[in-house]
């Protein structure tokens, strides 16, 4: 569980005069993170919460909801799930409070900063949340916030409408006295209605707060692991010894400074990031008429701004309700094309939602490069959304606050230390029983008491933790992988399963044009490669060079790369009239011509035989700057160039899966529709005499070859539609009764790094997932083509249709053919639904479902399954594969649903809508360096998914690293543990230099070079067993703890034995230890060699790192550490053995004696190493634990459903509907 301070957090209540009753609960927003907002009613805004009286309390049918009083839940089921209790003050309880903070010398205040929630256990009484002045928050991760309420009053102006909202969620219908928000008029606010909205909603601000060093200094210490080195350091220089306190001091201090220079550099670049659309002065319409000059942070929803003609970066969120825009939005979605953003229909009957409406919404942060506008109109936009509760807002929430890591082996490391320190409570309590026994004083024995703990537990540990983190850091950076979030590369070690996009990260960025195939009465052509063969007048081809969203920005065509290849293959000229900013609508239209230098002459009838006349009464396009009506001289028609105009455009919407434009062919007296998309969705609007009747068989033959197939449709529309009439005419009027012109196909090939990569993971028992926002059949012939689905495997696709009206939701399982029958000469037998929608290929010579198989869905059928069969989600999420056209909040969701059944998972994107994936996974790979990519805690510079089992590789060192370094630590301070307990026995101790030479000497260098060994070259299926306290770790610790004291204990006996020996002679109530004597000199000596023998015992090599011996560095520690050794041991010069405090003696004096000894700690080291190979990493050990367990069940669900599946040959029923309501099965 986490917990956050609450320093400076508060929840504002809002007092509305002149109102009574009136109470609810919503979302505000307090230094950047989303908390509820209660809102009192009552008449005097000076009266104190609890002084309410009770007929102006909020009741508790609308704040409980069905609950108790003093807990209630919001946003429930919901991500943003809040649960919230209510506290008031309690005088009796904060007097006890203060009590204790005074009797525990201030303690007590440290605690409550770690765990505020204990402040208010301590210092309030529960209440009802109407009435609390301090809430408790505990989000859906476990994260515990305390909040203190105050009050503030707000103007009983303010529609209670708007007090129970953040944003302005349904303008279609909302409304009231001060403010209509219909589609239309929109004619803004005063400056006073503006004034009170701003009481309401707060300032337009994405405050990113750059704290000083002093305060990040201040929170830094005041953790829990420097709390105890400041301890530590202080008992040391309490003890003099003065020379380890002062280094570690020194480097507590450097370790504490780059931290903070790394917190307040990352705070920065926030802050940096959101600056662009904070504090900027933007234009707004007032009610009058007039526009006024603001600063941005004053907007509210509901204000009309004003976009700049040369364009900005959006303060905001807003609905565009005149002109164009054309936009950049790289910030939100990683994608640096430009978008186009039409205005909202005002005739459109359906409520503005964001992401519906996504088209028409201008998202705060995103740049707006240039706008297009009707004559001397300005372009407008409507706020509907400010601050945090903007696209970039959420964005930058999300970053400041993530998911918490609920890494097992960080809790394991916390449940150890704390069996440290009930150890170091028993070696306590038996130092202070020898002191007591010798009649020492109270100081001595209390200070060597306290001396246990910080030998049990090394201060040192969590930055000897940190060693294979910063090496795999190091490393990645190297190879041109950057890491903002450490901590992740050690889960990095444990991934179970990777989730890949397809468009630029399996496959190549863009699609490149490949061919064409034109119809001709309702039969397919032959494929064309080139255009051009095509005449200037075919329809396909102009339908090509029409039917996109391209835009001339800087004297470049710009746009969707597939529009723009589409277009280029025409070898057509687009031409906007006037500068870029002006004028977007059909008085002057974008006009589309053939490339040539003497462009085609058409005939007085035009291409298709019409004449528009210039007296037409149906026509009002007299004003049209374009001359689309020709003179009634047939010498002008004759000079008249071959040039179509594009009057309007439908822009491509992911729900309708097609994009259309009106257009008007110079001369004509008829408009024509053109449109493009899903080949499934166009034929469906297509007359049925115009489809090929092979169009089923020639689709399925390009898409499982893995081309992108687009179908093209034309209409004719009545020569009676004018202008006017088609700017206001909605597409549904205008897209059917098409007739169908042919298929585009464009080629999107794999990068050739994906396959072998792919090969390398599932060789490694790492399951590969493709998430993608193109089509099924195109996801699926990838996925064949990079073997993440294998040619023996079968493919099972899903289509799930959801609740409508009175019919059940539904699903469908279908087979889809197989790889090897792609060139077989069978059909799809039936490609087309009755709604329109694609069925798979159906496979009936298959009754049994195969062991091996593959789930195929889109993103609607994975939001029906999650909706309406949530107990199924789990066995199709084992066996899903390819889950196409997903929408960026349902690849989020996904990766959420397979992190709920046990696996741990990775994402990799190229930036594009997956910033949301990247970020909820436990270990996101951006693929792309745009602002969105700070949301992933990995960003490559590799342009492919190489560097995806570079990271797995890196995080195995690294966790294997840090288990082995955690290891070593331990073992060493239980070492020298038993060394001080065993000279406290004997009445002495180990000198300072002793302990500096262990600890500084010893310790840290084999601790920081042990951890320079790279990782593994290749994959194993295997993922590092690197829990703290499994069985075999344990086994392993007792085990060299019973070597290492058997071997101290063994050395004091040989000892004791020799006829030379000289034991300790102390007086009673002496208050300084004895040395140098022999009993600290062996200890030390003997300990000094086990230390060295834990290193190499700890220091695993392959399969997940390299062997000991690659790593230079670390055999040079350890050759110089054993050399000192045997200096120490067999010829100490009189001056080092002075410094060291150890006993004098020749080279040739107790020579055996020495010998001896070195033989004791090699045959210690031998047996311990022994021990490890044959015991510890057998697998007879592992296969007797599980033995005495009695493991029935595997420990993650997935491998549970994964056992299941594989004994249930009748799920799923193939060619079988599954109805919501129950197991109702009807054969297909």
């Amino acid at each position: 569980m986490r917990d956050k301070s609450s320093e400076d957090d508060g929840v504002v209540l809002k007092a509305m005069y002149g109102l009574k009753d009136i109470g609810d609960i919503e979302s505000t927003v307090k230094d950047g993170k989303s908390f509820p907002m209660t809102n009192l009613a009552f008449a005097d805004s000076n009266q104190n919460v609890n002084d309410i009286p009770e007929n102006q309390k909020m009741p508790y049918s609308l704040l409980a909801k069905g609950e108790t009083p003093q807990v209630i839940t919001i946003e429930e089921s919901t991500d943003d799930q809040v649960e919230i209790h209510g506290y008031c003050e309690s005088p009796c309880k904060k007097c006890l409070y203060n009590i204790g903070i005074f009797l525990s010398f201030g303690l007590l205040l440290l605690l409550v900063k770690w765990f505020p929630q204990w402040r208010v256990w301590m210092t309030c009484q529960p209440c009802s949340v109407a009435t609390a002045s301090v809430l408790i928050l505990k989000d859906i991760h476990g994260s515990i916030t305390v909040l203190n309420v105050t009050v503030e009053s707000v103007s009983s102006s303010i529609p209670p409408e708007l007090v129970y909202s953040r944003s302005v969620s349904s303008i279609s219908s909302h409304s009231h006295d001060s403010m209509n928000f219909n589609y239309s008029p929109f004619h803004g606010l005063s400056a006073s209605e503006e004034e009170e909205k701003r009481e309401l909603y707060g300032p337009n601000n994405i405050a990113v707060e750059v704290k000083s060093y002093f305060y990040l200094f201040i929170n830094e210490v005041l953790n829990p692991f420097y709390i105890f080195q400041a301890f530590s350091v202080m008992l040391w220089l309490f003890d003099d010894y003065v020379l380890y306190a002062n280094c570690i001091m020194i480097i507590t201090l450097i370790s504490i400074t780059i931290a903070l220079r790394e917190v307040r550099h990352q705070q920065i670049t926030l802050r940096d990031m959101v600056s662009r659309s904070n504090a900027v002065t933007v234009t707004v319409r007032r009610q009058d008429g007039v526009f006024e000059d603001i600063p941005s942070s004053n907007l509210v929803p509901g204000d009309v701004l004003a976009i700049p003609p040369h364009g900005c970066h959006m303060p905001c969120d807003a609905v565009l309700i005149t002109g164009n825009c054309i936009v950049n939005e790289s910030m939100l979605t990683g994608e640096s094309v430009p978008e186009t953003k039409t205005p909202l229909s005002k005739h459109d009957d359906e409520s503005y939602c964001p992401l519906a409406h996504k088209r028409h919404t201008l998202f705060c942060g995103t740049e707006v490069i240039q706008t297009r506008y009707y004559e001397n109109n300005r372009v407008l936009a409507v706020v509907v959304r400010t601050g945090f509760s903007t696209a970039k807002g959420e964005l930058i929430r999300s970053i400041l606050f993530p998911k918490p890591l609920g890494f097992k082996f960080y809790m394991d490391s916390l449940k150890f230390v704390v069996l440290l320190f009930c150890i170091s409570a028993l070696g306590m309590a038996y130092s202070i029983y020898c002191y007591i026994e010798r009649d020492s004083p109270i100081g001595q024995t209390i200070v060597r008491a306290l001396d246990i703990i910080t030998i049990v537990v090394p201060p040192a540990l969590p930055a000897a933790m940190s060693i294979g983190i910063v090496y795999g850091q190091t490393r990645l950076k190297k190879q041109k992988i950057y890491c903002i979030s450490p901590p992740r590369i050690n889960i990095g070690g444990k991934l179970k399963l990777i989730c890949f996009d397809k468009t630029g990260t399996l496959t190549e960025e863009g699609l490149d044009f490949w061919g064409i195939i034109p119809t001709t009465e309702g039969k397919f052509k032959e494929l064309e490669h080139d255009v051009n063969i095509l005449s200037e007048h075919d329809l396909l081809k102009v339908c090509m060079a029409s039917c996109h969203s391209l835009t001339i920005i800087d004297g470049e065509i710009r746009g969707d790369p597939m529009d723009l290849k589409m277009f280029n293959a025409t070898k057509w000229e687009l031409e906007e009239p006037g500068s870029d900013n002006t004028k977007f609508d059909l008085l002057n239209p974008t006009v589309i011509r053939p490339s040539t230098k003497k462009l085609s002459k058409i005939s007085c009838n035009g291409p298709e035989g019409d004449v528009m006349l210039a007296q037409d009464t149906n026509c009002d396009d007299k004003l049209i700057s374009f001359p689309l009506s020709p003179t009634k001289d047939n010498s002008l028609l004759d000079e008249m160039p071959y040039e179509v105009g594009i009057i309007r455009q439908f822009p491509f919407s992911s729900g309708l899966q097609r994009m259309s434009v009106m257009c008007r062919t110079l001369g004509s007296r008829h408009m024509d529709l053109y449109c493009k998309g899903a080949p499934e969705k166009i034929v469906s609007l297509c007359l049925s005499e115009t489809v090929p009747v092979n169009f089923p068989e020639l689709l399925k033959d390009y898409t499982l070859q893995g081309y992108r197939v687009l179908a093209l449709a034309h209409r004719k529309l009545d020569p009676k539609l004018s202008w006017h009439h088609a700017q206001k005419i909605k597409r549904d009027q205008v897209e059917k009764d098409l007739t169908f012109l042919g298929l585009l196909i464009m080629q999107n090939t794999l990068k050739p790094e994906t396959t072998p990569v792919i090969k390398v993971l599932k060789d490694a028992k790492i399951r590969c997932v493709m998430v993608t926002g193109d089509n099924v059949m195109t996801a699926m012939s990838v996925a064949r083509d990079c073997h993440m689905i294998p040619e023996s495997d079968r493919i099972i696709v899903i289509n799930g249709v959801a609740r409508e009206h009175e019919k059940s939701a539904h699903l469908s399982f279908e087979y889809a053919e197989t790889l090897n029958l792609r060139n077989s000469n069978s059909t799809i037998s039936e490609a087309i639904s009755a709604n329109g929608d694609m069925s798979p290929v159906l496979s009936t010579f298959v009754d049994a479902v195969p062991q091996h198989y593959h789930f195929v869905m889109d993103g609607k059928t994975f939001g029906v399954i999650r909706k309406y069969f949530p107990e199924m989600l789990p066995k199709i999420l084992l066996r899903g594969t390819v889950y196409a056209r997903m929408a960026p909040d349902q690849k989020t969701q996904l990766v959420e649903s397979l992190q709920n059944i046990g696996y741990v998972v990775g994402m990799c994107g190229d930036g594009a809508n997956d910033c949301g994936a990247l970020k909820a996974a436990d270990v996101g790979i951006s693929l792309s360096d745009t602002e969105a990519s700070v949301a992933a805690p990995f960003t490559s510079n590799i342009p492919n998914i190489r560097c995806v089992p570079i990271v797995i590789r890196e995080g195995r060192c690294a966790l294997l690293t840090s288990f082995a370094t955690f290891r070593f630590i331990a073992l060493y301070s239980l070492t020298q543990f038993v060394s001080v307990l065993i000279l406290y026995t004997v009445d002495t101790n180990l000198t300072d230099q002793m302990f500096l030479y262990i600890d500084m000497g010893v310790i840290t260098s084999l601790a920081i070079s042990m951890g320079y060994t790279r990782a593994y070259d290749k994959l194993v299926p295997e993922r590092p067993r690197v829990s703290l306290i499994s069985v075999p770790n344990v086994v392993s610790l007792l085990a060299q703890v019973v070597f290492l004291t058997v071997t101290q204990v063994g050395s004091i006996i040989f000892l004791q034995n020799q006829k030379w020996y000289e034991p300790v002679h102390g007086s009673k109530g002496e208050d300084e230890d004895i040395f140098p004597c022999w009993e600290n000199t062996v200890v030390f000596l003997v300990s000094s060699w086990q230390y060295v023998a834990i290193a190499l015992i700890v220091s695993d090599g392959p399969p997940y790192r390299k062997h000991f011996f690659t790593n230079y560095f670390y055999l040079g520690v350890l050759f110089c550490v054993s050399a000192f050794n045997l200096f120490l041991l067999f010829n100490p010069f009189e001056v080092f053995a002075t410094i060291m405090g150890i006993v004098k003696w020749g080279p040739t004096q107790h020579l055996m004696f020495r010998v001896t000894l070195l033989l004791m700690v090699l045959c210690n080291f031998f047996l311990a190493l022994a021990f490890e190979m044959l015991v510890v990493n057998s697998r007879w050990l592992r296969w007797l634990v599980r033995k005495i367990k009695n493991k029935k069940e595997a420990k993650n669900e997935y491998k549970r459903i994964d056992k299941a599946l594989s004994a249930d040959y009748e799920w799923p029923q193939v060619n079988k509907t599954v109805y919501e309501s129950g197991p109702i099965l009807i054969s297909q």
